[in-house]
């Protein structure tokens, strides 16, 4: 039996050879293939989102130590102070209980010469930063207390 096709085009979609000259060839297992493709999607996708991940836990840092900012920020600004803090300094809060309220002073606890007054309790150690909020300070950071 002879197949005879006239039709070029459908030479090219055929899956088996059409004339005797014609390159052998084997079958495309196309779901072979197909979970061939869906794993490497898979893969690149896992990427992109392991990436994703990544930056939104860097964003949810920066938000965390904003409202922290803005946290020091309002104690600060309802604290007693009577002085113009400076952009840069180191100050600190203390509690006064004989009055209810914090106090902002430029000495810190290790730096009173009779000890810190008896009614007050020591809150943090914060500086004022260029955009008007307040930083509190770790204990390691603020070891060399020197104020100008």
């Amino acid at each position: 039996m002879r197949i005879e096709d006239t039709d070029p085009a459908r030479h090219a979609s055929i899956e088996y050879p059409m004339e005797v000259g014609s390159p052998v060839f084997a079958p495309i297992q196309v779901t072979e293939e197909k979970d061939k493709a869906v794993n490497v999607a898979r893969q690149n996708a896992k990427h992109e989102y392991d990436r994703i991940m990544e930056q939104a836990n860097v964003l949810m840092k920066q938000a965390k130590a904003l409202q922290s900012r803005l946290d020091v920020t309002e104690q600060v600004h309802a604290a007693k102070f009577f002085f113009i803090p400076l952009h840069g300094k180191i100050y600190h809060l203390y509690f006064d209980h004989r009055q209810q309220t914090n106090v902002l002073i430029q000495t810190g606890p290790k730096e009173w010469t009779c000890g810190v007054p008896e009614h007050w309790t020591f809150k943090l150690t914060v500086k004022k930063l260029g955009d008007s909020t307040w930083e509190e300070l770790e204990p390691e950071e603020n070891q060399p207390l020197i104020h100008s």
